[in-house]
Formats: structure tokens, C-alpha cells, sequence
């Protein structure tokens, strides 16, 4: 059985670079750096967000399904600083070499990660691999948007047409899962000022938990996964989930439970 391994990121401004790349003077505070940042975004694209080379990780949280074993968690510790995380994330595909899955991870997390291991020197030769190294990658590897290594589950569900793609909270609800809990991204920046890393990891983590029943869903619809080896799928999951305590999966199970009624 190949590792699936569904992976997620959340961002903030990265405010020291901003900084470097514009020669900002040391004396503009951190709020007027980003407020001239935002301004200037508004004014070239008319919106809030930041290019991704300019977006910093603070949160990577994973699903691992193997063997006969599943988990959900986040990457490193919530003090650790981003490029612990980001290598973190890659030695795991060097680990497991796993089917990678995402929503939108094409669009978004893959290349701010990208961007981020040049910035630190993170390095991944096995997520790099354009099959010089192992010839089966040649024809699929993680990188080429058409290839299955990856598999960015909003772009293929909407045959990679953007006017098509639909956002992760609504085909979660949609399906009968408890799509997104607590906040969503446009909120992680005022929580990190806030110091509230924790809930951002946690945050992290039901949205893999999403994608990953969506993925499962998926694999059902493409006949790879026959009706009961997906209800003993999903059983997995709530049994993993069930026995923790942490305050947002018992949060997770109560919406699950009510989307079914």
C-alpha cells in the first residue's frame, strides 16, 4: 500500500521580508510595514493578498494513511520556526515517498513552500525528482500539474478550470463533513498576532481531516475504494479521532454527527 499523505499550510505576512525586498527603513514599525505592504497590493491587484514568496508558514498539518495505521497531527512544535516545519514536511516525502494529496495545493501551499525552502535552503531531492534519480518519475512526479504524485483534489474535480473550482468548506458541508471550525484563513494572521498558534495548528488540522474524506469520497467515485472499504475508511477516521481529548476533534465529531441528521 503506497502512504497517502493529505498536507495542508497557513500563512501570515512575512513582514521581515517585506521589509528586505522593498529596503523599507528600520524605524517604519511592523504594522506600518504590512499596511504599506497591503496598500500596495490593493493598488496593483485589488485585494489584501500578499504575493506567495511573501506569504510565511506557521502551521503544517498532515494526514498519514498507511499500512493499517491512519493520523492526523501538525508538523514540529508551535514554537518551532518555519524552516524546521518546512523540513520537516519534505523529510516525510523523502520517508514515505506517499501519494500526495491537497485542495489547491498547486495553486497555493506547494508554491509558497517552494519559494520558502529556496529562502531557507530547505532541501528534498525525492520531491524533486524529475525522474533523473528514479525513471518512474519521469512519467509521474510531484511537480507536473497533470501527473497523479500529486493530487490537488479542487483542480482535478474541476478539470482544472478555475472558473470551476469550488472552495474546500462548501464541498466538504456538501458531502456531509463538518467543512471548516472555529475561523478560516483570512483570520490565522489576527490569531498568530494574538498568540494563538495553537488554534491555528488545530485550525490546520480539520482541514486536512476534510480533505482527507473527500479524498476518500473521491476514491470511491473512481471505483478505487468499493462502497464498504470506504465506510471502513471513514470508520477509521472517527475511531482515531473519538479517543482524543483535544477540544477540537470532540468539536469535529459533534458537526459530523449533526450533518448526518
Amino acid at each position: 500500500m503506497t502512504p497517502t499523505l493529505v498536507f495542508d499550510i497557513e500563512t501570515i505576512p512575512d513582514v521581515a521580508g517585506i521589509r528586505r525586498v522593498y529596503a523599507l527603513p528600520a524605524t517604519l514599525g511592523d504594522a506600518d510595514v504590512l499596511d504599506w505592504a497591503l496598500q500596495q497590493r490593493r493598488a496593483a491587484a485589488g485585494n489584501d493578498f500578499l504575493p506567495l514568496h511573501l506569504q510565511r508558514v506557521v502551521a503544517i498539518a498532515c494526514a498519514l494513511r498507511e499500512a493499517q495505521t491512519f493520523r492526523v497531527w501538525s508538523l514540529g512544535e508551535s514554537a518551532d520556526p518555519e524552516p524546521e516545519l518546512i523540513r520537516r514536511f519534505f523529510d516525510g516525502i523523502d520517508r514515505y515517498a506517499p501519494q500526495l494529496v491537497s485542495w489547491n495545493g498547486g495553486g497555493f501551499d506547494l508554491p509558497v513552500l517552494h519559494h520558502r525552502s529556496l529562502i531557507h535552503g530547505v532541501t528534498a531531492p525525492r520531491y524533486w525528482d524529475w525522474g533523473d534519480d528514479d525513471r518512474d518519475y519521469r512519467f509521474n512526479n510531484y511537480l507536473s500539474r497533470f501527473h497523479t504524485r500529486h493530487l490537488d483534489l479542487m483542480d482535478v474535480l474541476a478539470s482544472f478550470q478555475s472558473r470551476a473550482c469550488a472552495g474546500l468548506d462548501a464541498m466538504a458541508r456538501l458531502c456531509g463533513f463538518p467543512g471548516k471550525l472555529g475561523f478560516d484563513g483570512s483570520e490565522v494572521h489576527a490569531a498568530h498576532q494574538a498568540g494563538r498558534i495553537d488554534d491555528i495548528r488545530r485550525y490546520c488540522e480539520t482541514d486536512v481531516l476534510n480533505t482527507h474524506l473527500l479524498y476518500l469520497r473521491f476514491q470511491q467515485m473512481r471505483g478505487i475504494l468499493s462502497a464498504g472499504q470506504y465506510a471502513t475508511e471513514v470508520s477509521l477516521v472517527r475511531e482515531k479521532i473519538a479517543v482524543s481529548n483535544e477540544p477540537h476533534w470532540r468539536e469535529f465529531l459533534a458537526a459530523w454527527d449533526a450533518a448526518a441528521t
